[in-house]
């Protein structure tokens, strides 16, 4: 009985403690919203039309349990206009942040989709890969995501590795998950110049219940960015040229059908002025497919044949607005020229980022 009587007096300290230390840290209220409206007149064998409108938001708590660790607590809805249910998707915000001034781990709820408004419709994805590796518009159809995320970020040095945990293994469905890393190196010149890497596969799979087949698709390759010199004319101006290869494997098992092996060239060209971006893009690929990128450009049509070669280009404007500190506006239209299809798009998304400290009994 007296040890039962130390453990619980024991017990009680240490929480008393824990409550203590914990009403010290600093405490932060965040509210982060996009209300997105995405349309694309697509009218060609590879991708179909569609219109996205809605808002995603994330409302949480951030605590600062010190300087490098931070518990973050919340929930994530997402409402598309027109649903039948007011919110398609509920779910926890759950994080935990182990950071430094130059890198970020995190366990839980991703930072991924759209992270700031001005960069554009072509690097809006979850995590700004290429498009032909995962679409952009994912960041309005999946904004959430969960699992591991290390980020790096040093003057000549960025880098993001993730996996994004999308469905368990049951006897309904197999597991599925993506992961990803995007990087660029600086290179010694006079002008700046970036050695950059992207990577992202997407598997099915799992040993519990055998609910499907197993299947992998994954792309990536290495690349060159070049910061161009901006003759007092733009603000940034950027070139940049990516070497990439596919492989999609459907199904393991199946003896008649070894998947597919493809090979793309993408190169951009971006200018930025006073709030305005233009960008150019063009597309060159055999036998190239990749589950969940832009189907624009894949050799894979709608009804389930192949387009072997594959060309296409796409041109943008961008323009971007603050009307309010914590707020960003951003309309976008881009033309799309799909091998012989001509079609088009345009986008306007708003962000807004809150974040109000909580005072703390004893913090200053």
């Amino acid at each position: 009985m007296r040890a039962l009587t130390r453990v619980m007096l024991t017990g009680l300290v240490l929480g008393a403690q824990a409550s203590t230390a914990l009403a010290q840290e600093r405490i932060n209220f965040a509210v982060d919203l996009t209300f997105y409206g995405d349309n694309t007149e697509f009218f060609n064998p590879w991708r179909e039309g569609e219109t996205l409108l809605g808002t995603e938001g994330r409302f949480f708590l951030d605590v600062d349990l010190n300087e490098h660790v931070t518990l973050r607590g919340g929930v994530f809805g997402n409402h598309r206009t027109g649903a039948d249910n007011s919110f398609e998707t509920v779910r926890p915000v759950l994080a935990l942040h182990v950071k430094n001034e130059f890198t970020r781990f995190i366990i839980g709820s991703l930072e991924s989709g759209i992270r700031k408004v001005g960069a554009g419709p072509d690097h809006q994805g979850p995590h700004g890969l290429l498009p032909p590796l995962q679409r952009e518009s994912l960041s309005f159809s999946r904004p959430d995501e969960a699992g591991l995320q290390w980020t790096f970020d040093l003057d000549r040095f960025e880098q993001e590795t993730w996996i994004n945990w999308q469905q368990l293994n049951t006897s309904e469905a197999r597991e599925s998950f993506d992961a990803g890393m995007r990087g660029r190196v600086g290179v010694g010149s006079e002008l700046p110049v970036w050695f950059s890497y992207q990577f992202h596969v997407v598997h099915t799979g799992g040993q519990l219940f055998d609910s499907g087949p197993v299947g992998d698709s994954w792309s990536g390759g290495p690349g060159f960015i070049i910061d161009l010199p901006t003759g007092g004319i733009f603000d940034n101006q950027s070139a940049e040229v990516h070497g990439l290869v596919a492989r999609d494997v459907p199904d393991r098992a199946a003896l008649d059908d070894n998947g597919e092996t493809g090979f793309g060239l993408f190169t951009r060209y971006a200018a930025e002025k006073s709030g305005w971006r233009a960008h150019l893009i063009a597309w060159r690929a055999r036998d190239f497919i990749k589950r969940e990128g832009d189907l624009n450009y894949s050799s894979l049509r709608e009804d389930g044949n192949l387009t072997r070669l594959r060309h296409y280009f796409e041109t943008g404007l961008t323009r971007t607005y603050y009307p309010a500190k914590e707020v960003g506006l951003e309309f976008s239209a881009r033309f799309h020229r799909i091998d012989t299809h001509h079609d088009y798009s345009y986008r306007i998304l708003a962000k807004v980022d809150l974040g109000i400290p909580i005072p703390v009994p004893g913090r200053p």
